[in-house]
């Protein structure tokens, strides 16, 4: 065996002998390692929301679960009235159908009481249809006269007070695809109205309506993404004949979703024309001013035959509670002839909002927005649109 050979061997005899160890080291690894983990498992605990998080979990499953038998109502009893509080009676027949009875008062005493009927999922899911009887009495409804150009000091107020009843379906004929139809028989009967209204002092009238259009949002009361391209055939009949009139909407909803829904820019525009040339009452109007229209404007602050309305809104999560946050613009008019509805004189407001919301309804948005007219905070319930 020559030297070369004496020292291969040499150092095979020293490898193998050294093998232990390198094993040994990685033992020692993994053992810190596991310790490591044991002791920070130990320091483990579910997630705990902060007091803010609870208390805005808490408000959004008050306002947004469906509850069975006597429940707080919250909302509006007609614009202008201001928050309205009261209570409900709610119970489910069938697999999904629901009546519900509730009565609202509102801050400015504005008084509400209903009764309403709902059936979803006929012919094969494809109709739904309701019925509802309505008894509303406005106190102080505003008037500022007609015309996009009515002073803000004119403000005069009067009562309105409000029954009706009415039936109608909703039906889904393809996927986007949906028709709807109601009839209504509505008495109005005004008290110190600071205008004639055409009425004499009250009118009922059989309502019938008609609509058609493509609905592709998740649910009307809150959406992300979809849209809405609806039009809807209004016609007024006075039981007298002389106050009869006709109406028609049109209304485009479009949200576009951005970075999976974690921002939405939400665009809407609708026109409401009035067909009739005669006498219509100055409180069945288009009108122009609300926590839905002019964000900025009192309710009901421009009235007269036509209107158009635009808003845009960059809507974001803060976080998946059910609290949106929301950046609008509304601008819009109103006119007496059709073919004013332009782009002159529009009236303009911007603003910053919240909503609690569920998966399907928005029963709550907190709103600031700014005008013409000074700063004006909104709360409304129901989706801005």
């Amino acid at each position: 065996m020559n030297r070369s050979t004496r020292i291969v061997r040499g150092l095979l005899v020293l490898g193998l002998l050294g093998l232990p160890a390198p094993v040994a080291g990685q033992d020692t690894r993994a053992a810190i390692i596991a310790s490591e983990q044991a002791e920070k498992a130990k320091r483990l605990h579910p997630y705990e929301p902060s007091r803010a998080e609870r208390i805005v979990t808490s408000v959004t499953r008050g306002l947004t679960e469906t509850p069975t038998g006597l429940y707080p109502a919250l909302g509006s009893v007609y614009s202008g009235g201001g928050f309205a509080l009261g209570a409900g009676y709610r119970r489910f027949f069938g697999d999904r159908a629901i009546w519900d009875a509730r009565a609202l008062l509102s801050v400015r005493a504005y008084k509400l009481v209903e009764l309403a009927a709902s059936s979803p999922g006929h012919a094969a899911g494809h109709v739904d249809v309701y019925a509802r009887a309505t008894w509303r009495d406005a106190t102080q409804v505003a008037f500022y006269g007609l015309g996009p150009d009515s002073p803000e000091d004119s403000r005069a107020t009067f009562g309105l007070r409000e029954a009706s009843m009415t039936g109608g379906a909703r039906a889904r004929t393809a996927r986007w695809i949906v028709f709807g139809g109601a009839l209504s028989y509505e008495d109005y009967t005004t008290s110190s109205a600071p205008v004639p209204s055409g009425a004499g002092g009250g009118v009922s009238y059989i309502h019938s309506t008609a609509s058609t259009g493509i609905d592709w949002r998740p649910a009307a009361g809150y959406a992300r993404r979809g849209g809405l391209y609806e039009i809807a055939y209004h016609n007024y009949a006075d039981r007298t004949g002389a106050f009869d009139f006709d109406r028609v909407d049109a209304e485009i909803v479009q949200h576009i979703p951005i970075l999976r829904e974690n921002w939405v820019l939400s665009l809407r525009g609708r026109v409401q024309t009035t067909l009739a040339d005669g006498v219509v009452p100055f409180f069945l109007l288009p009108s122009l001013g609300s926590g839905s229209t002019l964000r900025a404007y009192s309710s009901w602050r421009f009235r007269d035959r036509h209107s158009e309305l635009f808003s845009a809104e960059w809507r974001w999560i803060p976080n998946r509670l059910g609290l949106d946050m929301a950046l609008f613009y509304d601008v819009g008019k109103v006119a007496s002839r059709r073919g004013d509805l332009d782009f002159d004189g529009l009236r303009t407001d911007v603003g910053i909002g919240a909503r609690f919301h569920g998966p399907a309804a928005t029963p709550l948005r907190i709103e600031l927005a700014r005008g013409s007219e000074g700063l004006r905070l909104v709360f409304a319930g129901g989706p801005a649109f």
